[in-house]
């Protein structure tokens, strides 16, 4: 089989938050009859036999919109969607016992509000002290037969960066799982951020539309590129929702979800989040040369040492019920302080222009 006769594009979870989203695959004219196993094993670097049927079995492989058995074969102009992983690589999660601030469970789901500074998943220099080293410590408590087995990865289908806090939705059921997986896909689920941001926006809403991918120099960074010569499509909407004149406090939507998709757009129209080291909102970037002025965003910055992103609210089709469900959160304490700070110190700015 030649490579022209199907089109695979490699989703890393590294360039997408929705952590299932593996591969897509688009079969073309010509592609003879072949059992899906044996086209996945052969075509994607580093998978298994074991692990193609692990993910078949547990319905993380779709075919035009479908699941489908390991017999089934493929034919031309089938749409694959591979959620799970398929490398041998993965990282093992050992349960941990841990806090973990549960906003919500039920019989389908957990919601978790993730405080800064924690991990979503094990991966190279985080073995451990994951949010979903806990997550399984918990759901072993309560059924010890509960393994990545019964649902892969603990139900993880999702995830934000370490230093942003907020909502976590995860599965409990391999029908949740699957339900929601294909909402984070589609782009349906309802994702709303609150953001501090440099500098004073000039539009009250607005849109931004730039593709987000790997900086070309450094593979820690993203980038946005407005002409979609590289990286993912992404689109944010966003809303002011309080100026304080050297900052901004913006709700985000996200209509996609890459990784530090806010972080990248808000830099990429001249607004970088407050206190972000990756993206140059770790220094001054609007305001005055004064020390005082210096001294107050530096007792900011120590306030809420990482960037001032709070993944707020999370709204979705419950796998269950059919329903559509929103889960809201309180901002957390670092970035309320720092609120309240800048909030006082604009009111005294401007009182003394007046």
């Amino acid at each position: 089989m030649s490579n022209e006769q199907y089109k695979e594009e490699e989703v890393s979870p590294e360039v997408n938050d929705d952590l299932y989203e593996r591969f897509s695959i688009t079969i073309d004219k010509g592609q003879e009859p072949l059992r899906i196993d044996k086209f996945l094993t052969s075509r994607i670097e580093h998978a298994t036999r074991n692990k193609v049927q692990q993910a078949l079995n547990a319905g993380m492989v779709m075919v035009n919109g479908k699941e489908v058995r390991p017999n089934y074969k493929i034919k031309p102009a089938d749409e694959i969607i591979v959620y799970s992983d398929m490398s041998p690589e993965e990282t093992d999660v050992v349960p941990e016992k841990m806090t973990l601030n549960i906003a919500y469970e039920d019989d389908q789901i957990m919601m978790i509000n993730k405080p800064p500074g924690m991990v979503v998943h094990p991966g190279s220099g985080n073995y451990t002290g994951t949010l979903l080293n806990g997550v399984a410590w918990y759901m072993k408590e309560k059924n010890p037969d509960f393994t990545e087995d019964t649902v892969p990865r603990f139900g993880l289908v999702h995830r934000i960066d370490k230093n942003t806090s907020g909502l976590l939705v995860l599965a409990k059921t391999d029908k949740a799982m699957r339900f929601l997986a294909k909402q984070f896909f589609d782009h349906t689920i309802r994702r709303e951020y609150v953001a501090l941001v440099w500098g004073d926006m000039k539009n009250d809403e607005g849109t931004i539309i730039a593709h987000v991918g790997r900086h070309l120099r450094s593979r820690k960074l993203f980038e946005a590129y407005p002409d979609g010569e590289h990286g993912k499509e992404a689109i944010t909407h966003y809303k002011v929702l309080e100026r304080f004149g050297y900052l901004t406090l913006v709700q985000c939507i996200l209509e996609t979800g890459r990784t530090h998709q806010i972080r990248v757009h808000m830099k990429y129209i001249g607004h970088p989040l407050f206190n972000d080291d990756f993206y140059g909102g770790d220094k001054i970037v609007k305001g005055t040369v004064y020390a005082k002025y210096k001294q107050f965003v530096e007792n900011c910055f120590a306030i809420c040492p990482r960037q001032a992103l709070h993944a707020k609210t999370l709204g979705f089709i419950h796998p269950e019920t059919g329903k559509e469900v929103f889960f809201d959160t309180e901002l957390p304490e670092d970035i309320a302080q720092v609120i309240d700070k800048w909030r006082k110190y604009s009111t005294t700015v401007g009182s003394a222009k007046s």
